[in-house]
């Protein structure tokens, strides 16, 4: 009796013995198992930083702290700053482009710091800080074309101080003041509005473009025919 049942239970340990897994395998299993936490854990991390950052940044451009990143993408100048004219626009681009020494489309501390030496109007650090400081809608310590138009934007409202740098940069530039003949950005400004509503200036300028391109096309013409015409007197 005691035979059988000691044969029993040395048959039931066989069963469990060839049923139970290897250690090796249970090993493997659990640091299988624990990779997978934690690639989870830092998919979530990761999703959670994303979440909050794209929410912190909808906050901030509904309070007003950041400019939307498509403004760019959607900046017309000649609508948005209805009060230049196309010539006057394309004056301050090219003023910009000539300072714009990296040609990043940024004007940066330094390269203001070159172009109001130019003007000479020097600036100290502080002074540069505060001009940038002054139109940088993105904070991001330089500025844009938009952002240099609207230098010249405040200085035609009145809104810059008599001692800021950015006024004296509007005053000594040279982009039509001279012509002009005024002592103030602001007064220029003005009678540039004044003279025509913005929308008949903005057409009589696209006209008087595409006239210009026309007389330029019928002078090509005309010397073509007559160098055609000389070459065939030589040639007889």
């Amino acid at each position: 009796m005691a035979e059988t049942e000691l044969a029993q239970k040395l048959q039931r340990r066989l069963v469990l013995e060839d049923n139970e897994p290897p250690t090796d395998a249970v090993e493997e299993q659990s640091l299988e198992q624990q990779h997978q936490n934690g690639e989870e854990k830092v998919l979530t991390s990761n999703a959670d930083s994303e979440l909050s950052a794209k929410l912190n940044r909808r906050q901030d451009i509904n309070t007003g702290n950041v400019v939307p990143a498509n403004r760019a993408n959607i900046f017309n100048p000649y609508t948005e700053f209805k009060e230049f004219s196309r010539k006057q626009i394309k004056d301050m681009e090219e003023m910009f482009k000539k300072y714009d020494s990296g040609k990043d489309g940024f004007i940066d501390m330094m390269e203001l710091k070159f172009l109001m030496e130019k003007l000479g109007a020097p600036q100290t650090h502080l002074g540069l800080k505060n001009m940038i400081k002054e139109v940088d809608e993105d904070f991001d310590n330089k500025l844009n074309f938009r952002e240099f138009l609207l230098i010249f934007h405040k200085a035609a409202a009145g809104e810059l101080e008599e001692d800021s740098g950015l006024l004296a940069l509007a005053k000594l530039s040279e982009i039509d003041v001279d012509v002009e003949g005024v002592k103030g950005a602001k007064n220029f400004f003005e009678a540039k509005v004044q003279a025509l509503s913005s929308s008949s200036k903005f057409e009589a300028e696209i006209r008087a473009e595409q006239e210009e391109r026309k007389r330029q096309e019928e002078e090509k013409k005309n010397r073509r025919a007559a160098f055609k015409e000389l070459k065939s007197a030589f040639n007889q």
